[in-house]
């Protein structure tokens, strides 16, 4: 059996989408319950329902053969797994964004609030640039706005959030999407039945 991780939410609800259509489709993941697992003896495939940031987590270890994560998540986290397709689904892009009409003062260290510091010490790295890392896990819009920190980076789909706090991006990082990945081990021994799934999902994409 095909143990695939899915992220809660919208996102995991198209990915799974797109899996019934290439022929593994679980009717139970249907059913209006409060189920993590569900299970499809016909098709040979166990879908997990598991929080979007722990995707990675299961499938590096081996408690899923395959899962989909953001690349944003992939960046951050560096898992040890096999990154096998990009399903153009859930594109949003890493930013630097700051209070509408902000000068950045370089003569001190720029205080960047964030749920990616890894990413983010990298990219300023890059850009000889000091920087104060404030590790929040969520609204990370109220942080310049409440004098917290000085930019944030962060996730940005449409922007809308940022243009109704008065915020505007600064500079784009990254483009991240959501992304097949697998398993190594997992990935030696059901190669087979990956890959028929990776090409059914370029013929459907």
């Amino acid at each position: 059996m095909l143990n695939v991780a899915l992220p809660k939410g919208r996102l995991g609800d198209k990915v799974y989408s797109l899996f019934a259509s290439i022929g593994y489709e679980c009717p139970s993941m249907n059913e209006d319950n409060r189920k993590l697992v569900f299970e499809s003896t016909e098709k040979n495939v166990r879908y997990l329902l598991v929080k979007p940031s722990d995707v990675a987590i299961y499938v590096e270890r081996g408690a899923a053969d395959i899962g989909v994560v953001g690349k944003d998540t992939l960046l951050e986290t560096t898992p040890d797994v096999y990154e096998l397709l990009d399903l153009k689904l859930g594109k949003c892009s890493l930013a630097v964004a700051a209070r509408n009409g902000w000068i950045d003062d370089v003569s001190a260290p720029l205080r960047v609030a964030t749920k990616y510091p890894n990413v983010a010490q990298t990219y300023f790295a890059t850009q000889n640039r000091q920087i104060e890392i404030i590790k929040l896990n969520g609204s990370i819009e109220l942080a310049p706005i409440l004098g917290l920190s000085d930019v944030i980076f962060d996730i940005v789909e449409t922007g809308t959030t940022l243009r109704e706090n008065n915020l505007s991006v600064y500079t784009t990082v990254a483009q991240s999407s959501a992304r097949l990945i697998a398993n190594k081990s997992s990935y030696q021994f059901k190669a087979g039945i990956i890959d028929d799934i990776c090409r059914r999902i370029e013929e459907r994409l």
